[in-house]
């Protein structure tokens, strides 16, 4: 009995512990939130834009609307953060609601200015960059140093409308695209259903650093509405996904492609997670690992 009381004290310990570690982490959300809503960010004067680190381009921040601006520190891992496929996917979507009118303005303080460059060139990431060798722009405007809160979308003013990564959480691209065209989401009202991937783990086994891995996940419909994929994440820059973007009845399936492009060796443990118009908001989720050698 006495061992039972301690593994219960030792549960509910846990328990609250994680609650108030939940707490906290939403207060200091707010607090930069509250801290960064409206703040005007102040641009360094005689800025250099790049096209792969090799071209200078006759690049001048332009007098729009709406702009996002992207730093990215030298801390951690610059793939894993910046996931440019990504960039890329949602670059091309709000061009698209625009006419081309929200900028993108990419500022890298890099550790390594060849990893930056292999990263724009394998991805075919060709939109001018800054290279902040001197971190100006950071020192100017003291940006938090959580990498989630390093990206924000600006009014015409330069001032903050909107804080957080829109390609590191659906709900922050969310809160951008309808800022930006007025619109809500217009997967939001869309019917939902039930999904499971018929694959939850790949294994990829050993492989040299110059291979790439691909595999495909099938996501199967086994609700009553058509299944939607709405987005597809990775917890590494070095592994993109693509999806079918068609709509799948009950009981058919869409299929998510994966493929990886290792960088370092070593073993590797990533997450996939695919959102899709679920009903209780849970994504569907599979794992790939392996050993690059």
């Amino acid at each position: 009995m006495k061992n039972l009381n301690l593994y219960i004290l030792l549960v509910l310990t846990i328990f609250f512990s994680c609650q108030d570690k939940q707490k906290e982490e939403k207060k200091q959300i707010a607090q930069l939130v509250n801290e960064w809503q409206g703040k005007q960010i102040v641009f360094p004067e005689n800025l250099i834009f790049t096209r792969y680190l090799t071209d200078t381009t006759d690049f001048q921040i332009p007098q729009s609307d709406y702009k996002v601006l992207i730093y990215v520190d030298s801390i951690g891992c610059t793939s894993c953060k910046l996931q440019l496929h990504k960039w890329k996917e949602l670059i091309e979507y709000t061009d698209s609601a625009t006419q081309g009118k929200v900028p993108f303005l990419f500022f890298f303080h890099p550790k390594d200015a060849k990893e930056i460059r292999y990263l724009l060139k394998r991805d075919a990431f060709d939109r001018p960059v800054c290279i902040d060798i001197e971190d100006q722009l950071n020192k100017l405007n003291k940006f938090p140093s959580n990498i989630t809160f390093q990206t924000f979308l600006l009014d015409k003013n330069n001032k903050v409308v909107v804080l957080g990564n829109p390609v590191h959480n659906t709900a922050v691209k969310d809160l951008y695209l309808k800022q930006i065209t007025g619109k809500d989401n217009p997967n939001k009202n869309i019917p939902k259903t039930t999904a499971e991937a018929t694959q939850i783990e790949i294994d990829f086994g050993t492989f040299g650093k110059s291979e790439v891995k691909e595999t495909t996940i099938e996501v199967r419909n086994i609700g009553d509405n058509p299944l939607v994929i709405v987005d597809v994440g990775t917890t590494c820059g070095c592994t993109a996904a693509t999806y079918d973007k068609r709509p799948a009845n009950p009981g058919e399936s869409l299929r998510v492609g994966i493929k990886m492009t290792p960088k370092d060796t070593g073993f590797f443990d990533e997450v996939v997670t695919i959102k899709y118009n679920s009903i209780n908001n849970q994504p569907v989720k599979a794992k790939i690992k392996g050993n690059v050698r």
